[in-house]
C-alpha cells in the first residue's frame, strides 16, 4: 500500500493549485454573486487539459489516471465549487461515457473536441418526475426516417447554460422502467432544442444549472450512444465515476472551510486572546481536518480501483456519502468559528455552506448512496 502520489500526480496537483489560486479564487465571490457562467476560466482549463484529464491522448485528453482527476477536482473546487462541478460533469458524465460506449465516429466527432476543451458537455438525466428514481423517464424519442424525434423536459441540468453538447436520456421503446431508456447525443443548435430557463439554486450558482426543453427535436439516428435500451446502464455507470468527482469536489469545499477557519481563528481576538487558543475552537478544527483526510483517502481509493479496472461502485458511493457529509459538517463548523461574520457574505464560509449542501443531493442523495452501499454489501 503506497500513500505517496506519483510525480505525474504531484505535477497536476501543483499546477491546478496554482491555477485555482491565480485565476479562480480572486473571482469566486463575484461568480457566486452574479451567477455568471465562467466561460473564460473554462477556456483556460481546456488548454491545460483539465476537461479531459483521464481521456487518452489519442482522443484529445491529457491521458492521466482517475486519481489525478480527483486531485485536480479537489484543487479547483477548493477555489470555486461552481467551476469544480463544471469540470466534474465534463470529465465524469460526458467524456467518460463517450469513451466507454461511443463508436469511433462519435469519439472523433464529439469526444475529441470535448477532451481538448473546444466544446463543453452536459448530462441531462433529471426530470420533474425522475429524480432519485431515474428510471421514471418521461422524455421520449421516436424513430422517424433518419432521426429520433425527441419531446420532453429536463430539470436541474448542470452546465446547461454553457454547454454545446448534451448527453440526453429518454424513452425510446415500450419496455417498462429502465429497459426502454436510451442515450442520445444532442447538439445545442439542433432544431426543437432549447435551454428553457435558468434554475434559481441556492449554491454552485455559476454552474449554469438550467431547464431543458425538447419540442419535436430531430436528432440524427447515428447520435444514439450505445445500443437502444442501453441508456439506463450508461447513465448509472457514468454516475458511478461521477461520484468520485463529487467526493473530490466535497473535499475541496471542506478544505476551503478548514483553511478559512484556521486563518480566522489565528487573528480573531475575544476575551483578550486569539480564539485559536480556545479548546472549543481547536476541537472543531481537529474534527474538520480528520474528516477531510478520511474523505480524501476514500476518494483516492475509489479512483484507484477504477484505474485498475476493479469493481468500485461501493467505494465510489462510500466516498461520495462520507465526503459530502464531511463537507457539510466542515462548512457548518466554519460558520460557527466565524460567529456572526460567518453568517454574512463578507467572508467566504457562507458561500461554502451553500455549496456544500448540494454535494449531499446531486449524483445520488446520501440516502441513495446508503442504499447502493447496502446492496453491494448484501451481494458480496
Amino acid at each position: 500500500m503506497d500513500f505517496e502520489l506519483t510525480p505525474e500526480q504531484r505535477m497536476i496537483q501543483g499546477m491546478t493549485r496554482e491555477f485555482a489560486a491565480q485565476e479562480i479564487l480572486p473571482v469566486a465571490a463575484e461568480l457566486d454573486r452574479t451567477r455568471r457562467f465562467p466561460h473564460e476560466i473554462i477556456e483556460k482549463m481546456g488548454k491545460l487539459g483539465l476537461l479531459g484529464v483521464s481521456v487518452p491522448q489519442e482522443y484529445g485528453g491529457a491521458g492521466m489516471d482517475y486519481v489525478a482527476y480527483a486531485i485536480a477536482t479537489e484543487e479547483i473546487s477548493r477555489a470555486s465549487a461552481s467551476v469544480g462541478v463544471i469540470m466534474s460533469v465534463q470529465n465524469s458524465l460526458v467524456c467518460d461515457p463517450l469513451l466507454q460506449f461511443g463508436t469511433e465516429a462519435q469519439k472523433q466527432t464529439y469526444l475529441v473536441p470535448l477532451a481538448r476543451g473546444e466544446k463543453l458537455g452536459s448530462y441531462a438525466l433529471t426530470e420533474p418526475e425522475a429524480g432519485s428514481d431515474a428510471a421514471a423517464q418521461r422524455t421520449s424519442a421516436r424513430p422517424e426516417g433518419g432521426h429520433w424525434v425527441v419531446s420532453g423536459q429536463k430539470n436541474f441540468i448542470t452546465v446547461a447554460r454553457g454547454a454545446s453538447t448534451f448527453l440526453v436520456f429518454c424513452r425510446t421503446g415500450p419496455d417498462p422502467g429502465h429497459l426502454g431508456i436510451s442515450a442520445l447525443i444532442v447538439e445545442r443548435e439542433t432544431p426543437g432544442f432549447s435551454v428553457a430557463r435558468e434554475e434559481e439554486i441556492m449554491g454552485i450558482t455559476a454552474s449554469g444549472c438550467a431547464q431543458l426543453a425538447f419540442e419535436e427535436c430531430r436528432v440524427p439516428r447515428e447520435n444514439l450512444l450505445g445500443a437502444q435500451g442501453q441508456g439506463f446502464r450508461i447513465a448509472m455507470e457514468a454516475l458511478n465515476g461521477g461520484r468520485i468527482g463529487i467526493a473530490a469536489q466535497a473535499v475541496g469545499i471542506a478544505r476551503a472551510a478548514l483553511e478559512e477557519s484556521l486563518q480566522y481563528a489565528r487573528k480573531r481576538e475575544q476575551f483578550g486572546s486569539r480564539i485559536a487558543s480556545f479548546q472549543a475552537i481547536q476541537w472543531m478544527l481537529a474534527d474538520m481536518a480528520t474528516e477531510i483526510d478520511a474523505a480524501r483517502l476514500l476518494a483516492y481509493r475509489a479512483a484507484l480501483r477504477k484505474d485498475r479496472g476493479e469493481p468500485f461502485v461501493r467505494e465510489a458511493s462510500m466516498a461520495k456519502l462520507y465526503a459530502s457529509e464531511a463537507a457539510m459538517k466542515a462548512a457548518t463548523k466554519a460558520i460557527q468559528i466565524h460567529g456572526g461574520y460567518g453568517y454574512t457574505r463578507e467572508y467566504p464560509v457562507e458561500r461554502l455552506f451553500r455549496d456544500a449542501k448540494v454535494t449531499e443531493i446531486y449524483e445520488g442523495t446520501s440516502e441513495i448512496q446508503r442504499l447502493v452501499i447496502a446492496e453491494q454489501l448484501l451481494k458480496a
